[in-house]
């Protein structure tokens, strides 16, 4: 009964998103739904793009062991980073009318600076989007009963998912999130309530974690500690934030307002929601503690589908599972688009441009969706390949935009001499730095990899930029793209839309 209930709600949202390609008519369309989402779907979309299954089975899993201090990075890191696109980002990036991000880097710092920092967010895609389809594989796997096996489980998830975005692009996955942020809300209070009910209500939970010292979150005063935790922090807080489905979220906006609102409000409801998976998990200790010991040795990521399976009705089953899946689809979605788009659009359409002879909407609009599927397959053979949680996969996602993207992403909006040299050197000094680490270095160095990265990227930053200039360097591009003047959208292919609203 479960298996076909999920079944049926799996094959009711595809067909949602494939009636959402009746919207798609060009690339803007396919990539920022034609700049048309109102606040709630904004708000929506950034809210269940993001609560994935590391969110229900990777935090929980991370809680049990360390405790709050564990999942510094998600959580926390992860929301503070959708806040501060909101606040510091939204406005600026736009203005500036692009349809990508690496359309920021090309247009603030050339050629070079965007085919770099493309090619390190599509490489940063593939834990994120391997750590969904994980999570499909194990969850076709427990609803079957065991008669779909991971590996089957997989396929199916990600070739399902995949005939949605490949028609739908941005305005499928805008409409099915909005749809799986309410099935998240829903199954997630109700199977809260439920296991409420089974533990004698919140406070029990609460106060049993409080005692066992599951809420020491701040690190001891030893400096190894503090850098530690603050590169875990950091990580997720700013490593996510110079991303292709962020940007697309803001950019698909309907105004400028929206897209601040909808960041900041998406952020804070994945905060907020984020702590019922974890109340869950907790929960599942004192309801059976025989399964969370085994579970924990064995795969702590099925404790939650376990405590469902063997304690819940088959009502919450089904809208745990309903809910589970929601989150699943709405971030694998999101992140197999998010690189397509901008691989395509930054890699792929200068090469395939040739002079006289610009590329056809039509045909990049089949460019997009022909990488889509051959992304696809990549992160599902990647998935079945990797032996990393499903938090570490995440986790470990952002550490490469953290050290190559996110420095020229902030000093290209908000420092004026930031230029195309320092771009590239923040850039090259960055790597260098986590690769030296990450293979050379020792095994549990003093400071993490990934912050040693973002201190060799501002430094390389700094230094590049404020040395005699190699490269050429145009001061008056910033003022162009941090304003939304009009020369920022001329040179692009998506018309200006700077007074289409009164935000603009």
């Amino acid at each position: 009964m479960l298996f076909w209930f999920v079944m049926a709600y799996w094959m009711v949202s595809v067909g949602i998103g494939l009636y959402a390609a009746t919207r798609v008519h060009n690339t803007k369309d396919f990539a920022i739904a034609g700049r048309h989402l109102p606040f709630y779907m904004v708000t929506a979309t950034v809210f269940a793009t993001w609560f994935g299954a590391e969110a229900v089975l990777g935090i929980p899993a991370t809680f049990l062991k360390e405790g709050l201090h564990g999942v510094v990075a998600d959580p926390f890191g992860s929301s503070l980073c959708l806040i501060l696109v909101g606040i510091f980002f939204a406005a600026p990036l736009y203005r500036m009318n692009l349809l990508t991000i690496g359309d920021f880097y090309k247009k603030r710092f050339g050629r070079g600076v965007e085919v770099a920092t493309t090619l390190a967010i599509v490489i940063s895609y593939l834990g994120w989007v391997g750590a969904q389809i994980t999570a499909l594989g194990l969850v076709f796997n427990v609803v079957s009963g065991g008669e779909i096996s991971r590996f089957a489980g997989m396929w199916i998830g990600s070739s399902t998912i995949l005939i949605y975005v490949l028609f739908g692009g941005m305005w499928a996955i805008a409409i099915t999130d909005f749809l799986q942020m309410i099935i998240i809300v829903i199954g997630m209070l109700w199977i809260g309530g439920e296991i409420s009910g089974m533990v004698g209500g919140v406070g029990v939970v609460v106060d049993h974690a409080a005692q066992a010292g599951m809420f020491r979150f701040w690190p001891a005063a030893d400096a190894k500690e503090i850098i530690a935790f603050a590169a875990a922090g950091m990580t997720m807080m700013f490593g996510s934030i110079p991303q292709q489905d962020v940007f697309q979220r803001v950019q698909s906006a309907k105004t400028e307002k929206i897209a601040i609102w909808g960041s900041i409000l998406g952020g804070s409801l994945y905060f907020l929601f984020a702590f019922v998976p974890i109340f869950l998990a907790y929960s599942a200790m004192l309801i059976a503690p025989q399964m969370v010991a085994e579970r924990v040795a064995a795969d702590s990521q099925m404790i939650l589908p376990q405590l469902v399976l063997d304690h819940a009705p088959l009502l919450a089953q089904v809208l745990f599972f309903g809910a589970l899946l929601s989150a699943i689809k709405s971030c694998a979605s999101a992140t197999l688009l998010a690189p397509s788009v901008t691989f395509t659009e930054n890699i792929l359409k200068p090469l395939l441009n040739r002079p006289g002879h610009p590329l056809s909407d039509r045909k990049l609009l089949l460019a997009m969706r022909t990488v889509t599927l051959i992304f696809t397959l990549m992160v599902t053979l990647y998935a079945i390949n990797s032996k990393a949680s499903i938090f570490k996969m995440v986790e470990n996602a952002y550490q490469i935009t953290l050290v190559t993207a996110f420095v020229p992403l902030v000093c290209g909006i908000y420092w004026r001499r930031a230029s195309n040299q320092g771009a590239a050197v923040a850039i090259f000094l960055g790597l260098a730095t986590w690769l030296a680490i990450l293979i050379a270095g020792p095994e549990d160095p003093f400071i993490p990899a990934q912050f040693a990265g973002l201190i060799g990227s501002v430094i390389g930053m700094v230094a590049g930029s404020l040395a005699p200039q190699l490269m050429h360097h145009n001061p008056a591009i910033h003022d162009e793209l941090r304003h939304g003047h009009h020369a920022a959208a001329q040179t692009h292919h998506v018309p200006d839309l700077g007074h289409s609203h009164p935000h603009g």
